[in-house]
């Protein structure tokens, strides 16, 4: 069974979003028509990314990928480099080519290439942006100068929101927690200018460092955008965020939805939070009229709304002032985006360089135009027949993934009925949407590039708020198709695998389906999982979030998610810093899961060709290759997806905001707790990579 299809679970890191947000672009050659070369052919079960001087049973990780990590250091203008990064490099490029040929001012255009083109040209002509300066900006700016009062505050922090800065606080739309067929107004915690609230909070040599860099980072841009007292202001800033950060929920306790879920009327949220003036701020967007919402967390809008009450007027001023520059300064004249990215790009990851402007701006394309930028991405990259494939090789995961529910001993009937039913339901969404976004009310202009981004931003806030009060569209996707990535939904209760995905080292039509089914049935087999993770379990095969466990069966869960938590946590990226076992335990559960029921896959493939004589007897399907058994080649297949190096700055703020382990516990971790992998290479008790105390969920 050749299955031609591949992708990566890696939801984009901590790393590569502030990369992604926050770096900015150098001086660019001018567009050019011409395509640029793609960079190297990638591939799986490659040889020579193998260290075979090390024992696969004392560092897997190293045996896989040691002279892969060796060969390919960090480019100057990233913070990380692995596979993933080689994979979405290569799609970069050709995206490139459809933007740069659509750039051209062709009257013959279509409207899809004439929005994805003129934007891109936009961003390119830097020459324009650093002329314009911070005129784009200046009417805006004015409004924020002429706040008297507290309902003129709340007047401008409403239309703050359209635009996209949104400052204090986050609205918008979400599932209805527990009627996920209907869309329901939220709002959320937000407001800080640092990657996570402890930052604020902790006493540590490097938190105190950070909050020092960052202040004068606030001053810096302060000053450029026109403040007469810079560090005062900046120390404004620095107050206001850390009264916010306070208040705010860490991230582990985030992940729980319990702990998100209070559902008010609006009658009783104003009351909570009387200062907010939450209707008088809901008419300044363009939200529908609604009577009930979901506050994320009461504690943080009480805080709030004291606040208003008791920061004075000046410094909120000073706060919006700060929060709209910083959320465009990647795409303002030079002198911010140098700013942005030595903070954001070069201290907080260990980034040396800027990216070339191009990159930025095919990025940032994506980004606000990705399923305009996507349709002429699939007609070029994906095909029906890929589609057929990736649904097949969904289809054998997903019995794999039935038949483990069915074997586990710790489970009782009634739960596997549930678990199986929510298995049944799964919803597949492969490649592409079934019906593409309308930007047709969107305006681009040529040589706008702020203006561009703004009416994105507003375009895209405006679609969220509109779906308040109607039927959940589970067709949607959440990613744009061009995107190196997959996910998981709960209140969908769907799978889901862009285009952009589907290229070798995780499928690689070269080598045989054991590499294969390492690599990309590893990825589909993580995301199934996470339907079972401490998170997904929660939530039914509707996406409801109901309780359908026998209290046995979620203590005999719990005992076992807290192995995983607590073997991962003794795991030390950087000399002093550990993992978090519990904000990663989601990730490293559909991990370990993951990689069993990809193998079961294998091992079921492998048995019906045996049965039907397809591609040869049943000894022909497990042969030997380049020295290696299939189920060796799985396991190297697996690790090699997850190659990478990182800096050390990347390592530490990685620790703190991913959720997802490096790329050494994401092959070592998995594979010290799997008995196929230690029988495989024959690792003998008291190896390394065998677990003195394996942990297994699913």
């Amino acid at each position: 069974m050749k299955l031609r299809l591949a992708f990566l679970l890696l939801c984009i890191s901590a790393t590569a979003y502030l990369a992604a947000q926050n770096s900015a672009h150098k001086k660019a050659p001018s567009t050019s028509t011409e395509a640029p070369q793609l960079t190297k052919e990638i591939h799986g079960f490659d040889l020579s990314a193998m260290d075979r001087t090390v024992d696969p049973c004392d560092d897997f990780y190293q045996f896989a990928c040691g002279t892969w990590r060796k060969n390919n250091p960090i480019p100057a203008d990233q913070a990380r480099w692995g596979r993933f990064n080689q994979l979405a490099e290569r799609n970069r490029e050709i995206a490139r080519n459809i933007l740069e040929k659509a750039s051209a001012n062709d009257p013959k255009r279509d409207a899809i290439h004439q929005k994805i083109g003129d934007y891109y040209q936009a961003c390119m002509d830097e020459s324009a942006v650093n002329e314009k300066g911070l005129k784009p900006l200046q009417a805006e700016l004015d409004k924020i100068a002429a706040i008297k009062d507290r309902k003129s505050l709340i007047d401008e922090i409403g239309r703050l929101h359209e635009t996209g800065a949104r400052p204090l606080f986050g609205f918008g739309s979400s599932p209805d927690l527990h009627n996920s067929n209907q869309v329901i107004a939220v709002v959320t915690e937000g407001g800080l200018g640092l990657p996570d609230r402890d930052y604020y909070l902790k006493d540590d040599e490097k938190s105190k460092d950070v909050r020092e860099k960052y202040l004068q980072h606030v001053a810096n841009i302060l000053k450029l955008s026109g403040s007469q007292e810079p560090e005062a202001d900046a120390k404004k800033v620095m107050d206001i965020e850390t009264k916010l950060a306070q208040v705010t929920m860490d991230r582990v306790e985030r992940r729980d939805p319990k702990n998100r879920d209070h559902k008010m009327t609006v009658a009783e949220f104003e009351a909570s939070a009387p200062n907010l003036e939450f209707q008088r701020f809901v008419k300044d967007t363009t939200a529908p009229s609604f009577d009930s919402l979901n506050v994320t967390h009461p504690e943080f809008f009480k805080a709030v709304s004291e606040m208003l009450d008791s920061v004075p007027l000046d410094d909120w001023k000073t706060y919006l002032r700060w929060h709209l520059v910083h959320s465009v300064a990647a795409v303002l004249p030079q002198p911010y985006v140098d700013e942005n990215f030595n903070f954001y790009g070069k201290y907080l990851t260990g980034q040396k360089e800027l990216e070339a402007r191009w990159k930025r701006c095919e990025r940032l394309t994506d980004q606000q135009l990705g399923e305009a930028l996507g349709q002429p991405y699939v007609a070029e990259t994906f095909t029906p027949q890929d589609k057929a494939r990736m649904l097949r090789m969904v289809n054998a995961l997903e019995v794999a993934l039935k038949q483990d529910i069915q074997s586990l001993d710790w489970m009782t009937p009634e739960t596997k009925q549930q678990a199986l039913i929510k298995l049944a339901a799964f919803r597949k969404k492969i490649g592409y949407p079934d019906k593409w976004r309308d930007y047709s009310k969107l305006k681009i202009v040529r040589g706008d590039l702020l203006g561009n981004v703004q009416r994105a931003s507003e375009f895209e806030t405006n679609r969220q708020l509109a779906k308040i009060g109607k039927p959940l569209d589970r067709t949607e996707f959440g990613m744009s198709p061009p995107t190196v990535n997959a996910y998981y939904s709960p209140s969908f209760n769907d799978i889901n695998f862009p285009a952009g995905i589907l290229e070798p080292p995780f499928f690689d039509s070269t080598v045989d389906d054991a590499v294969n089914f390492g690599g990309i049935g590893a990825v589909i087999g993580h995301e199934m999982t996470h339907g079972f993770d401490d998170q997904g379990r929660k939530y039914d095969a509707k996406g409801d979030l109901r309780d359908w466990w026998t209290p046995q069966d979620a203590k005999a869960f719990e005992e076992r998610a807290t192995c995983v938590a607590d073997e991962y946590s003794g795991f030390e990226p950087v000399d002093d810093v550990h993992l978090n076992g519990r904000l990663t335990l989601g990730e490293n559960t559909a991990d370990n899961g993951g990689v069993r029921i990809a193998l079961r896959a294998l091992h079921n493939t492998q048995a019906e060709e045996g049965k039907s004589g397809k591609g040869g007897s049943q000894e022909a399907s497990t042969e030997t290759i380049k020295g290696f058994t299939p189920d060796q080649r799985f396991f190297i297949g697996y690790g090699q997806i997850w190659c990478e190096n990182r800096t050390e700055e990347a390592s530490r703020l990685a620790a703190k905001t991913d959720p997802h382990s490096p790329g050494r516990f994401r092959v070592n971790g998995v594979l010290q707790n799997d008995d196929d992998f230690a029988k495989a290479f024959s690792c003998k008790p008291g190896s390394k990579m065998i677990s003195e105390k394996a942990c297994r969920v699913w």
